[in-house]
């Protein structure tokens, strides 16, 4: 077994909670960027530019490997991010009632000096939503750190129709496509024990 360190970095506790999930050994350094979206970007080049800048930003030792995400709702080719406040959480969730959207992640792995970046791409269907339980939503207070202002993982699973695409990518972090990223970089994934 090749001996390594996982650094996530990142401070989301959703991201943090998938990796235990899977059973991967690794510690949290959040990474401080500057998340102001660069004009003329897709959504799909700002995923993948702020993932690259997280990875960059945070200090690792040699032969630690440093994973990094960045994750937005788009609308109409509009990205939604972190509500400012109540009333923008509002607005939010009436755009995306009734309609689909797409959730992307940018997803970059630093090892030995090398990136990989790669950006997974979900498309989100919600039903249509009453303004009382939008309403009731946001009183949660579950969606004001979450991009698009909802977390599918919570209550906003009772709006979710279906999907297209990787779950966990909606959660924040699309697993299967870390385990690519992982497995490509020699870094061991599930093994038995010696």
């Amino acid at each position: 077994m090749t001996d390594y360190q996982l650094i996530l970095a990142s401070g989301s506790p959703r991201r943090r909670e998938l990796l235990e999930r899977v059973g991967l050994r690794f510690t949290v350094q959040a990474a401080d960027v500057d998340e102001t979206l660069v004009p003329g970007l897709s959504p799909q080049e700002q995923v993948m530019r702020l993932s690259r800048l997280k990875a960059q930003a945070v200090q690792a030792p040699q032969g630690a490997a440093v994973l990094s995400a960045d994750t937005v709702v788009v609308l109409d080719g509009a990205i939604l991010g972190k509500p400012a406040d109540r009333a923008d959480a509002r607005r939010m969730l009436l755009a995306l009632s009734g309609r689909s959207h797409h959730v992307l992640t940018g997803v970059t792995l630093r090892k030995d000096g090398q990136l990989d970046t790669r950006c997974q791409d979900t498309e989100v269907w919600f039903r249509p939503m009453t303004e009382p339980e939008i309403d009731g939503y946001i009183a949660t207070g579950e969606p004001m750190d979450k991009a698009g202002a909802y977390g599918i993982q919570g209550g906003a699973s009772l709006f979710v129709e279906r999907l297209d695409g990787d779950y966990f990518n909606v959660v924040g972090l699309p697993l299967c496509t870390v385990g690519q990223m992982l497995r490509d970089a020699g870094i061991p994934l599930l093994e038995a024990d010696a």
